[in-house]
């Protein structure tokens, strides 16, 4: 969602001219330490065009370059029109899960290791999901087991529905960073998903009732039981990538 403008325009003294030989590069970087600083934020306008030319020395080109190259990672927001400019926002989980998932594809990782990486986060988040979980949150994952359970009567499984499952258990957390990070490892977990279900097309159902036996857990609050029921969810999963990537056989359910 776009951030809403705050009518602030960054300080005459914020950036200063920059070397010539990667001046687009420069840019990018300047302004990106102004957000990282949070001497700009999320709403805040950047000057215009013109202004950041003179203030940094450069062409008109490279500052265009610089501000695309901030837009294509969610940092920046080109608006146009009578009130348009350039202004800083907030990148959407999506920005940051596309991003991730090619790095991991780009680096040769695995399926399997994807599923080590969620039974680090995942697993850990499980307390403060247990401690901090509210009747929403509680009434969402359930509505999530519901279409899950549907879509596998229909003969479907869409692991999508999984992800989002584990995406909403992470936001019961009610820790924005936690949050954040599953969130934005969505791509990675539909890869790990997809080549689960390719091992063995019947998991969709196991992993249905153990998702309904989680929220349960959660909703008494009983945080030993349901790292014992996530453990074993996660640990089913990575047992049949890893069997897939050593045998190339199917796995029975």
């Amino acid at each position: 969602m776009p951030a809403t403008p705050r009518n602030r325009t960054a300080g005459a003294d914020l950036f200063r001219p920059v070397n010539v030989g990667r001046a687009s590069e420069d840019v990018v970087r300047q302004i990106k330490d102004a957000i990282h600083a949070g001497k700009l934020r999320p709403g805040d306008g950047l000057p215009s065009e013109r202004e950041l030319t003179g203030r940094l020395g450069v062409s008109r080109v490279t500052v265009r370059d610089a501000l695309r190259t901030l837009e294509a990672t969610g940092l920046v927001e080109i608006r146009v029109g009578a009130r348009g400019g350039a202004f800083v926002t907030a990148p959407e989980p999506d920005y940051v899960g596309e991003g991730l998932a090619n790095m991991l594809l780009l680096s040769s990782s695995s399926p399997e290791d994807v599923t080590e990486a969620r039974m680090i986060f995942e697993l850990g988040a499980i307390p403060l999901v247990c401690e901090r979980r509210t009747k929403e949150d509680l009434a969402d994952l359930e509505e999530i087991c519901t279409r899950s359970e549907a879509a596998l009567k229909s003969g479907e499984h869409d692991v999508r529905l999984s992800a989002e499952f584990h995406i909403r258990l992470a936001a019961s957390t009610h820790n924005t960073a936690v949050a954040l990070i599953v969130d934005s490892f969505q791509g990675p977990l539909l890869m790990s998903l997809a080549r689960a279900k390719d091992v063995a097309p019947r998991m969709g159902k196991q992993g249905a009732r153990e998702h309904r036996e989680l929220v349960e857990a959660i909703r008494k609050r009983d945080a030993g039981k349901a790292h014992d029921l996530m453990e074993r969810h996660l640990g089913r999963t990575a047992a049949r990538l890893h069997a897939s990537g050593s045998a190339g056989g199917d796995v029975a359910e």
